[in-house]
């Protein structure tokens, strides 16, 4: 039986962390983890081998470089999704997943977003912005059902 192909995808930090957290069934799927190449994350290299592929770090806050990573993201973005033909992409966020999903969805994947568990009464920038794009929807806290009504809650991932 062929396992189903999934992307898992986010930024560093504690976007990625909350992804990790669903680390234990990445072994039920033929998967692959993306995220921005930091010194803090390199570790995934070792544990997960050619599985793990990177984007290139830049946050909003790096006014004068971001346009221009977040330009060449996309394009690694396409070349990785290219690569990996992903079935499904799942991810907590948020702008380095952006481009993934779009990508995804315009290709045929499903999308699976997970809202940040840092959030309880304020929808993110990337959640807004899947949110009509995504095939699921899930939201951790009960509040966040009133900003997303087509969200399933479900829980937190910690």
């Amino acid at each position: 039986m062929n396992k189903k192909k999934v992307m898992f995808i986010s930024s560093t930090g504690g976007h990625l962390e909350e992804l990790l957290q669903l680390s234990p069934m990445f072994s039920n799927y033929d998967f692959c983890l993306i995220t921005e190449k930091t010194k803090s994350n390199l570790y995934l290299k070792e544990q997960y081998g050619d599985r793990v592929s990177y984007l290139a770090y830049g946050t909003k806050h790096h006014i004068f470089s971001y346009p221009f990573k977040l330009l060449w993201n996309c394009f690694k973005s396409l070349f990785y999704y290219l690569k990996y033909t992903p079935d499904y992409i799942i991810t907590t966020g948020t702008h380095t997943a952006g481009p993934m999903c779009c990508i995804g969805k315009i290709l045929g994947s499903r999308i699976i977003y997970i809202e940040t568990f840092a959030n309880m009464v304020t929808k993110t920038v990337t959640g807004k912005f899947l949110y009509p794009i995504s095939d699921k929807f899930i939201v951790q806290w009960d509040s966040m059902k009133k900003l997303y009504p087509k969200s399933e809650v479900g829980g937190w991932i910690f």
